[in-house]
């Protein structure tokens, strides 16, 4: 038997080579082999001693590989515990300190009908008690043997002796399972179809708006001017400088007045021809005189610039626009520019827009994308950045080619007074009146032009806070519009195609349905089913259709796709703001008509800040010295009261009673064995969680 022993082992593999690098830099091992089978074989052939050694050998450096393994095990499981203990300690320091969001002290919402302000919240108070009484009925059950195999229920009954414990569990919980069966997975399951429906009419809309960038690029589509000379746009008077009207409207904004007022003033353009508003809406008396200051440095500088201030301040920005432009002398002006107090459009900027208008009356609106100083400052604004890419690169871009109709930003754009007036002029109806004025402009047969390649500095949320209340206004406001605009719509002479397009495309899909199934889908619907397995969602739901949607939402933004897996998740936790929001604006609830101005932090690209320190010294020779150090000294002992405020952040209740939700779903289907929806589940629960304690972004003042 020896020799076949020896011609098996002559054959046989003799292991595979093991790269080893180790963390000490004094020393490594390079190679090591792997034992062979043979070092195990216990023979009487005359090479058995070699074979001992070389298996002693072996032996040893497989002692040194297990020990490698081990040293860098602990090493992870180290850093994992230190990390752990970290995250703990800022939980408890947070939660020490943090408020909750129902504290507040906006005057806009001691009026609000409290019982509407907690209805939500209640509702999922009561669903994750409901989830967490259902986990302890069916860990019991599993221990007892009621074992659940996944997509199909399985059951297996136990027989035990009469009048039992174990017979009246049992006896409960099949009537349970044959109730779910009967009564709750139907409606479920009927539910989580529609949802998925949505789910994949939502997404092919999204894939077709992307095809349709995809189209633009391959064709190098780029709206041009029909005649936008440089030559006569640089030949002075003689090129096409019509009148254009520039307004600012800000609010309380102090961080960024200077930056905003710098830029429009720097803008190319005849002096002749140009007129700047600053549509001041403060109420802080600091505020008031540092805006007054600033204007006044740059009339002295030989800017064409005004200072508006409103005594009754109704309608929020719809009603400073409104007022600015009911001024006698806007007449004279056949354009209007608008920036909000943080944007920062580049000297160009008209020069670029303008002409577009040139013998085209059918255009209304000229509007620019934005771009964002602070875009790389922290995760949530990583975030909102692949968000906003894709609305300008895809949604803005497509729409403005196909259509000649998008949302109007806001801010960034050129409007012709012309089309205002007919349109009905701003509106204090809703929190949109930037979209509300493009919708009535587009009933009036206006078409919009959207340029891609023309920016505009701007600034994003960096608190979850700002941003969390940025997206209510956002969300709420297009269901109030939707429900005052349809008559129109309908009644209107525009095509069946444009019809369609405003009414399902524009409002309900992108607007209503997809924080609806957002909402539902992933974080009322896939949780029951971990109670109620007779109602199941597949892995393509649950996994892959929202991975493709993430990729094609991320690939504007190219440098963000680290983030692909955080933006899921956090999409999926903004749903809870969105459907609330939606709800509000639908139904008229309380905070349907809430405007809250978003909190800036005054940052600017580098290049500005250059420009501005450059200017400062030429600025700071006005007649009015002895008031701006008045002010300054003021702005100082203001600054040394704001530092002795510790800064705090919010513990946001709805996201906490979901991130509970959804971690006690997922511990239920580790009983089932559901897979990939465990880990969705899971992850998701603590991106709830994250934002619950208010863990990302700034923590605000």
């Amino acid at each position: 038997m020896a020799p076949s022993f020896d011609w098996w082992a002559k054959d046989s593999h003799k292991g595979t080579p093991v790269v080893v690098k180790m963390e000490n830099p004094n020393w490594s091992m390079v190679e090591l082999e792997g034992p062979s089978e043979e070092d195990f074989l216990i023979t009487d052939s005359p090479s058995r001693l070699g074979r001992d050694k070389s298996r002693n050998k072996n032996a040893k450096q497989l002692t040194w590989v297990l020990l490698l393994k081990a040293h860098k095990a602990a090493g992870c499981l180290t850093s994992i515990a230190t990390a752990m203990v970290s995250l703990g300690s800022a939980i408890k320091r947070r939660i020490h300190s943090g408020r909750t969001d129902t504290e507040t002290t906006d005057i806009d919402r001691e009026n609000e009908n409290p019982t509407v302000k907690t209805r939500f919240y209640t509702f999922i108070k009561i669903f994750l008690w409901m989830s967490v009484l259902l986990l302890g009925f069916e860990i019991a059950a599993y221990f007892k043997g009621w074992h659940f195999g996944a997509p199909h229920l399985q059951l297996q009954y136990l027989l035990a002796t009469p009048f039992g414990f174990k017979d009246i569990f049992d006896s409960l919980y099949s009537r349970w399972v044959l109730f779910r069966v009967e009564y709750l997975a139907p409606p479920l399951q009927f539910l989580a179809n529609a949802c998925i429906v949505l789910f994949i009419i939502q997404s092919i809309d999204r894939l077709v708006l992307c095809l349709g960038c995809f189209w633009i690029r391959f064709k190098r589509i780029k709206p041009i001017p029909k005649q936008g000379d440089a030559g006569d746009l640089e030949s002075g008077e003689n090129g096409f400088f019509p009148m254009v009207l520039v307004q600012i409207p800000m609010c309380n904004e102090k961080e960024v007045y200077q930056q905003s007022i710098a830029a429009v003033c720097n803008l190319d353009w005849p002096k002749s021809k140009i007129l700047i508003q600053i549509l001041d809406d403060s109420d802080d008396p600091t505020t008031q005189l540092l805006i007054k200051e600033e204007v006044h440095k740059w009339q002295q500088e030989g800017a064409h610039i005004l200072y508006r201030h409103r005594v009754i301040r109704d309608g929020y920005k719809a009603g400073n626009l409104k007022s600015a432009m009911n001024c006698s002398y806007v007449k004279d002006y056949e354009f209007v520019a608008i920036f909000d107090a943080d944007f920062q459009p580049t000297p160009d900027f008209l020069k670029r827009t303008v002409p577009h208008f040139k013998d085209n009356e059918e255009i209304g609106l000229v509007q620019a994308r934005w771009s964002f100083v602070n875009k790389d400052e922290n995760l949530l604004a990583r975030l909102q950045n692949i968000n906003l890419a894709f609305h300008f690169e895809v949604e803005q871009q497509v729409n403005g080619h196909f259509i000649n109709f998008f949302g109007f930003n806001g801010t960034a754009g050129v409007w012709r007074i012309k089309a205002l007036e007919e349109s009905g002029g701003w509106l204090e109806r809703t929190t949109v009146e930037d979209m509300d004025i493009a919708v009535r402009a587009h009933l009036h047969g206006w078409k919009f032009i959207f340029l891609n390649d023309v920016e505009c500095q701007c600034e994003l949320p960096e608190s979850y806070e700002a941003y969390r209340k940025q997206q209510h206004r956002w969300h709420s406001g297009p269901m109030q519009l939707f429900r005052l605009c349809l008559p129109a719509i309908i009644r209107s002479k525009i095509s069946m195609w444009k019809k369609f397009n405003m009414i399902f495309l524009f409002f309900l899909l992108r607007k209503l349905i997809l924080p609806f199934y957002s909402f539902t889908l992933f974080c009322i619907i896939l949780p029951m089913t971990m109670f109620i397995p007779e109602a199941e969602l597949p892995a393509w739901v649950v996994c892959y259709i929202p991975a493709t949607m993430s990729f094609l939402n991320i690939l504007p933004a190219p440098k963000s796709f680290p983030f692909i897996v955080p933006y899921l998740l956090f999409e999926n936790t903004m749903s809870v703001t969105k459907f609330n929001a939606m709800i509000s604006g639908l139904f008229q609830l309380g905070s349907a008509y809430e405007w809250v101005v978003t909190k800036k932090s005054g940052r600017s690209s580098e290049g500005d800040l250059v420009s501005l320190v450059q200017k400062e010294t030429k600025h700071q020779r006005g007649s009015s010295e002895p008031n701006l150090d008045e002010l300054k000294e003021e702005i100082m002992q203001q600054d040394q009261k704001d530092k002795k405020k510790r800064k705090h952040n919010r513990i946001y209740t709805k996201e906490l009673a979901l991130a509970f939700l959804l971690l006690t779903a997922s511990v239920r289907s580790l009983l089932s064995a559901q897979g990939i929806h465990f880990y969705f589940l899971l992850f998701q629960g603590i991106s709830f969680l994250l934002v619950g304690l208010d863990l990302i972004g700034e923590q605000v003042q």
